[in-house]
């Protein structure tokens, strides 16, 4: 067991509200720091939201949510979400000098004692954490979208990480509830997203140039590859505002069509609330979506 008990999240969008109720749930006090109001608002509502989950589909009683929700604390003050900091997890949009600028910050204000974890998606994890002032106690924690359900963490050697940060963090991700995926040789995208994007931006792109609708598109995947999940259904799995920073980061580094995926994602979905499976709309609707029917592979019409 790790000393761990005292965790920072910085970020309180999808990602971040996830990773924050699932490391509360787990017994650990958790600091949810966002540098805007609107997004602790947004964090809270999420952690509402994800307690009438648990209770109604994974058997959680009102009491377990309630000591969840104790658990946590939030603030739009950094100095105050590091001050008892035993392990801080980031995970603020994907753009490089966001990242870097944050990680300065909490480099100047956190104690001694904690210890760095980025989960960056898609970025380069040395390049995010280059100028940290403790190299050594630097790391990742990659998390997925839904992490109750795909509970796997990923955690990758960067320049400088000691052999004991790296231990110490794989043992803290099974204290929350995680499978570890140990990462040796850094790979931006790790293990997971460097087979994923590839796979979600050409499913995008099809979808963007109006080669088929999402239900065809899914239908092909899934009865060709015999699979539980599609890909449009997997992108709102995954969240519109996800994909869109990841197109966003890498068009705003010159990449012409991922600018363009950016505009399309922001335009289409976002713009117009519609971010995937946690707010009710996407490719699809929710609740009761379309490829749940009993013959949506293979309609009679």
């Amino acid at each position: 067991m790790t000393s761990i008990k005292n965790v920072t999240t910085a970020g309180a969008g999808v990602m971040g509200s996830q990773v924050s109720w699932m490391t509360a749930w787990h017994g650990k006090n958790v600091t949810v720091y966002d540098a805007f109001e609107d997004g602790i608002k947004k964090g809270k509502a999420f952690h509402d939201t994800y307690g009438k989950h648990f209770m109604e589909k994974r058997g959680a009683t009102e009491a377990e949510v309630n000591a969840t929700k104790a658990r946590l604390r939030y603030t739009t003050d950094l100095k105050d979400a590091l001050k008892d900091a035993d392990l801080i997890i980031e995970q603020v949009p994907e753009n490089m000098e966001i990242k870097k600028e944050l990680w300065k910050q909490i480099s100047e204000l956190a104690p001694q004692k904690t210890i760095f974890c980025t989960n960056t998606s898609s970025l380069l994890p040395s390049e995010v954490m280059k100028n940290v002032d403790r190299p050594e106690r630097s790391t990742t924690l990659h998390f997925c979208v839904n992490v109750w359900e795909a509970n796997v963490g990923e955690i990758m050697m960067i320049s400088g990480t000691s052999q004991a940060t790296f231990d110490t963090v794989c043992e803290f991700a099974k204290e929350i509830g995680l499978v570890p995926i140990p990462i040796h040789q850094e790979q931006p995208g790790y293990v997971l997203n460097s087979l994923l994007i590839p796979f979600a931006v050409a499913a995008l792109q099809l979808l963007q140039k109006g080669v088929c609708t999402p239900q065809y598109l899914d239908r092909t995947w899934r009865i060709c590859m015999e699979g539980k999940i599609g890909p449009a259904q997997m992108i709102d799995k995954m969240g519109m505002n996800v994909c869109y920073h990841i197109a966003k980061g890498q068009g705003d580094a010159g990449n012409k069509e991922m600018a363009a995926l950016a505009e399309y994602l922001k335009t289409e979905f976002i713009d117009k609330g519609k971010t995937g499976l946690l707010a009710g709309e996407g490719y699809y609707t929710y609740p009761n979506p379309e490829f749940e029917k009993t013959d949506f592979l293979y309609p009679k019409n």
